[in-house]
């Protein structure tokens, strides 16, 4: 379970005066917490928010999500972005993705999604970009692995977002580490020690790195 690293009533006030949530979004995410063993990993209307706005200024029109979960936040990239422009999100999970393409049926944006089902570093590799935002919140022993694939398949001036880059404040850890929070330990160091990118750790939710090419 996903620890609150913000006072909820802090995030409720954030919440409140960002972007709102639409109406499917709201939908999808209640449906998320009535039918899923791990509702929490939904990214929510704050974040969905964030991610809306990055769209709008890279001016995003290819938009690559590694890990689609219920489908929330490609619905929230697709809401943000011209009407030519795509998604597209990869996972394994036959059982999210019907529920996630379920509710993008139900959306006005929802065309502008396509799923790609299989592992996600098979998929990575099959594809050319350039994206202009890539989106990495999937399994945590392979975040590497996705963000150097990342950072060759993004557009010039676009931007890498990983989410869970604070893992419940697990990332303060030094001893007894599991392989999930050393992976993401070591994916901080490499992102804040290379010159080649400039990089902010935002403290939202459970942490996103942001990411350019410098």
């Amino acid at each position: 379970m996903m620890k609150d690293l913000v006072l909820p009533e802090i995030e409720a006030y954030a919440e409140a005066h960002s972007w709102a949530e639409s109406d499917i979004c709201r939908a999808l995410r209640e449906e998320t917490y009535r039918s899923m063993e791990s509702p929490n990993m939904v990214v929510g209307p704050l974040e969905g928010a964030f991610l809306k706005m990055m769209v709008q200024v890279v001016q995003a029109k290819q938009v690559l999500e590694v890990g689609t979960f219920t489908g929330y936040s490609a619905l929230c990239f697709a809401e943000a972005l011209p009407p030519d422009g795509q998604v597209i999100t990869c996972d394994i999970d036959t059982y999210s993705v019907a529920l996630a393409k379920s509710y993008w049926a139900k959306s006005p944006y929802g065309g502008k999604i396509r799923a790609r089902l299989g592992p996600a570093v098979e998929t990575l590799g099959t594809l050319s970009g350039p994206f202009e935002v890539i989106f990495i919140d999937a399994d945590k022993v392979n975040y590497l692995a996705y963000y150097r694939r990342a950072l060759k398949l993004i557009a010039p001036q676009g931007v890498i977002l990983i989410d869970n880059v604070l893992w419940s404040g697990d990332v303060l850890q030094s001893q007894d580490i599991d392989p999930s929070t050393a992976a993401i330990q070591e994916l901080n160091r490499i992102i804040s020690a290379d010159r080649a990118v400039h990089a902010v750790l935002v403290t939202i939710r459970d942490g996103i790195f942001v990411v350019r090419k410098a």
